[in-house]
């Protein structure tokens, strides 16, 4: 029988729902006291009322371009931070530069969580080869493990002769990092006949982890989980024994949105990942990842009951250039909401003979008129600024993949 991080992990969907909404009011009302920017953001929310998923909502969404335009304007964090700067342990900065704050706090990105899952124990060395500069990526992983109990040996990233000697000399048992360099590590190791089989566990983020890389790795005797984390809110998923979807942490509210507005997708359709997070010290309430994932149906064989995800499928932030301007997912979206008859859009961006043409693909449940047709060609020139056609297709025939602007220009 599988152990658990915590029992949390295993309580029934309805419990979990209601304790997290049941916390979701407070957390409103401390970012609306101590955020001035969600004092500004949620000015006139009444916190008491954000109690459900329905009501969550109706809250703004947050982007990252949204965080760097406030850090310039107030830095360092925009005003989002609850917690003053000198009562931090570290500060860190994304490519932007975005600065996160990290406040002095047990596992203050949640990481234990998935180090668990991932098979980590108490008194086992763990290899980190995430970066310490800049980023948080090394602490992150570091302060899980050390909530797990386990000393890290802090590698970061590159040198990898020297990553190999220690290894073969400390003899860790776990491995956290990328994929890719933990590949490149047993390939080096091999050539020189490092012995370097000492771990036998992974935890890797940061990229891609295709089955046939992960196959490679479990041939050395490595069993490799990923996990979904980003600087900004900790780890939003992670994998366990399973290895059928991500589990979603149980510190944050997980919503899965149609590119380009704050409206939830329908279960199972494919959608920009939001996320609320309950950190006290940054709290992040319905802050838009970017990335494309979906939702999976049924609880995870693993006996965890939380959301399963399915991954990471994509970018949502599908702007692009159509005749020298800009075209943004959420034009598309604000056609759509003009026209009732239309279920779902597509914008999709061609070229022929040098010029581009845009062709907004739309599901309606009824036989379309050609004064719909008109109203909605109307809605595309007065909404984005460029002329484009307009087909009607059947319900459930657009390809489920997140997709608001398919560019299908081929510039061979």
């Amino acid at each position: 029988m599988p152990d658990y991080y915590d029992e949390r992990e295993t309580r029934s969907p309805q419990d979990r729902e209601s304790a997290l909404f049941h916390a979701l009011p407070a957390l409103v009302a401390h970012a609306q006291e101590t955020a001035p920017a969600y004092g500004a953001l949620f000015e006139g929310v009444d916190a008491k009322t954000i109690d459900s998923r329905a009501a969550l909502a109706e809250l703004p969404v947050t982007r990252k371009s949204e965080l760097l335009e406030r850090q310039g304007d107030a830095p360092p964090f925009g005003g989002f931070a609850a917690t003053a700067t000198a009562e931090l342990s570290h500060i860190f900065a994304s490519p932007g530069p975005i600065y996160e704050p990290e406040a002095r706090r047990y596992d203050y990105w949640r990481m234990a969580r998935a180090l668990f899952a991932a098979g980590f124990r108490r008194g086992e060395l763990v290899h980190n080869t995430f970066s310490y500069h800049f980023t948080p990526a090394g602490f992150m992983l570091e302060s899980g493990a050390h909530a797990l109990g386990c000393p890290v040996f802090p590698a970061g990233g590159g040198q990898t002769e020297s990553q190999i000697q220690a290894i073969a000399q400390l003899k860790p048992s776990c491995y956290v990092g990328t994929p890719s360099f933990l590949k490149i590590i047993f390939d080096k190791a091999e050539e020189s006949a490092a012995d370097v089989s000492s771990i036998t566990k992974a935890l890797v983020s940061g990229e891609a982890l295709p089955p046939s890389l992960r196959q490679g790795l479990a041939d050395r005797g490595i069993a490799v989980r990923q996990c979904y984390a980003t600087a900004d809110l900790g780890l939003i998923a992670y994998e366990s024994e399973a290895m059928e979807g991500m589990i979603v942490d149980e510190g944050v509210i997980l919503e899965i949105l149609r590119p380009g507005t704050g409206d939830p997708v329908d279960s199972g359709e494919v959608g920009e990942v939001v996320v609320t997070t309950f950190n006290p010290d940054y709290p992040l309430i319905r802050f838009a990842t970017g990335d494309l994932s979906a939702v999976m149906e049924d609880p995870s064989p693993c006996g965890r009951t939380n959301w399963r995800i399915k991954g990471w499928m994509g970018r949502a932030d599908q702007t692009t250039k159509v005749r020298g301007m800009f075209v943004h997912p959420s034009q598309v979206a604000a056609v759509v909401k003009r026209h009732a008859e239309v279920l779902k859009a597509r914008l999709v961006i061609g070229s022929a003979d040098n010029q581009d043409s845009m062709t907004l693909r739309c599901e309606v449940s009824e036989e379309p008129s050609g004064a719909l047709r008109a109203a909605i060609a109307e809605s595309i020139r007065d909404l984005c600024k460029l002329r484009g056609q307009v087909e009607f297709d059947a319900p459930g025939s657009l390809a489920n993949d997140g997709k608001v602007i398919d560019d299908i220009r081929s510039y061979e």
